[in-house]
Parts: structure tokens; sequence; C-alpha cells
């Protein structure tokens, strides 16, 4: 090889080498799609929505919701398991379609541990029991005692099948030993509305959904589903308390990319969203929310998966809850 053939090959050679490297500095040059698989209005969409403006005002990009409600969340993760793996499409998953769903049904469309790129956890919220104002439900105790004077009277409505609040309802009511029957929805807006017009009696809703309705005086707030107190509602006690020692049940919300994605996207939507997390604004917006803000490493929300798609899985065959 002459030496004239040999510094081409050679600046070509250099030349490839950068090109992937040009090509993820560049990342992204166009509009990055967040797919929300639950209906506007709802915890999960507020949630997004706040996350993605947060993202936009530390970076300029755009990052368009794409509302894709249904089957507890498993149609819009599935629509983003099933995209390209280049970027430009990522997904917020929760607690329902990651550990709850894979137990509840039979055949899933997707596979929680295999079919995504973990990129971050982002926040996780306790639930709240409501009853609309005008209810006879004062307190827990009352909804419990009416449940188990009139089995199945009482009806509890869930944002979707699968959701922490349509789980975590159903293991209070073993805990509490009532039945009430499950109304679902496709999302928590429509489920408050249809409490506060009374043609469901509860709701087992994440502070984005009830908080303010609950501040508002629009929903009355029976209990919390979490370990403590809230410290935005320090009045509502929690369900352990109430005589139900043990009682937890919290959804978390976290950042997906499909399996496939380059680890370097993935690391560049890792810091983005990390840095999110910690901009006062985001902080204040959890805090009203009474949310706890998470981050950390796409490892680490890996790891966390596979440990609450266990935990979850055996709560659910545990009670003996099964949706087809």
């Amino acid at each position: 090889m002459s030496r004239r053939a040999f510094v081409r090959t050679a600046c070509a050679l250099a030349l490839a080498a950068l090109v992937p490297a040009f090509a993820q500095d560049a990342y992204p040059n166009k509009p990055i799609r967040l797919v929300v698989p639950f209906p506007p209005a709802g915890g999960t969409d507020v949630l997004s929505r706040a996350i993605a403006h947060a993202i936009q005002l530390n970076t300029k990009w755009t990052i368009v919701v794409d509302n894709k409600p249904g089957a507890g969340g498993n149609i819009g993760l599935d629509a983003a398991a099933k995209s390209a793996p280049d970027g430009y499409t990522i997904a917020m998953g929760q607690t329902a379609n990651l550990a709850v769903n894979p137990a509840l049904y039979s055949s899933m469309p997707y596979d929680p541990l295999k079919d995504f790129a973990p990129i971050a956890l982002v926040s996780s919220q306790p639930l709240i029991l409501v009853v609309n104002t005008g209810s006879a439900f004062k307190t827990l105790k009352d909804l419990v005692d009416a449940a188990k004077a009139s089995p199945g009277k009482i009806n509890m409505a869930s944002s979707s099948n699968g959701t922490i609040g349509h789980i975590g309802g159903e293991l209070f009511q073993r805990r509490a030993g009532i039945k009430m029957t499950h109304v679902p929805y496709k999302g928590a807006g429509a489920a408050v509305t249809d409490l506060m017009g009374n043609s469901v009696d509860c709701f087992f809703g994440n502070s984005q959904a009830v908080g303010g309705l609950v501040n508002g005086g629009k929903l009355r707030a029976l209990a919390v589903t979490s370990p403590r107190r809230l410290a935005n509602y320090p009045d509502v006690p929690t369900v352990a308390e109430l005589g139900y020692p043990g009682f937890e049940a919290a959804t978390w919300s976290g950042l997906l990319a499909p399996a496939g994605t380059p680890k370097a996207v993935i690391d560049r939507l890792n810091a983005e969203a990390n840095k999110a997390l910690g901009t006062e604004a985001m902080k204040q917006k959890l805090a009203e929310d009474g949310s706890t803000p998470l981050g950390g490493t796409p490892e680490q929300f890996a790891a966390f998966i596979k440990s609450e798609h266990a935990k979850w899985g055996t709560a659910v065959r545990d009670a003996g809850i099964k949706l087809d």
C-alpha cells in the first residue's frame, strides 16, 4: 500500500470512529416522544408533564407527551416497547404496569424485565383513601362497618385494573375482612369525576390525582397508605394506625426506553432526569403532591424493578387476584 493510500485509509477510519461520537453529541436532533400509559389529568400524566417540562427548561429539548391509556397501562407500555430503540421514544412506567400486571394477567404483551432499558426512577407516592364530602363515611371505621353490614354494596373506584389503587384496595379489603365492588376506570380523572358525582363511594388515589380536591374541600380523606402521616395532610391518619398495623401501599414511577437503546443515550437521559429532579421547582412540585423524588442510576432502577416485580407478584398471588 502506498503512503498516500495508507494516509487516506487511516483518515477514513478516524472519521468513521468520530461519526458515532458526533451523532451522540447531536442527540437529540428531533422531538422526543414520552408515552404516558394513562389518560390526561391523572397522577401519572401530571408527573410526566412536570418532569418533561423540567428537562425541557434545562436542555431546550422538545418532549411531546403521548397519552396511550388502557389495560392498566399495558397498551401504552407495549407501544413503547415496540418502538425503535433510538432514544426518541421513552415512556413513564410505574408499579402497576411493571410489577403488578405480570401477576394479574395470564399473558402480557411485553416482558417488563427484558423489553425495556430503565432510565431513572422519578418518584414514589402513597395513596389517599377519599370519599365525597357529602358521604356518610366520616372515618375509615364508618366505611368498614358499612361494607361489613352490606357486602358488595360499597363501590370502590380505581383508575384502572391492576393499578396500585386497585390492588391496594383489594389487599385492604382482605385485611379488613370486607367486600366492596370494584369499579375500574380509564384513568384517575374519570374516577374522581364519578366520585364527586356520587356514582361511586370511595377511591384509593395518589395525591397528584386527589390532593388538590382534598385541600379544596371537595373530597374527604379518610386515611393514607404510607407508614407515617404525610406532611401535607398531618390530620389524615394512616391505615396502619387505624387498626391495620404494617399496612402500606405506594406507587412509584420511572422513565424507560425500549430495550436496545444505546447506553450513551440512556446515560444522557438519566443525567437530565436526575438534574431535573434536583431543581427547586421539581422538588416543590413533588412535595406539593406528597411525592418523594428518587432518581439514581439506570442500573439501580433495573434492580428496583426486579425486586418490585417479585414483591408485588407475591402479594397478588397470595391474595388470589386475577383479571383474566
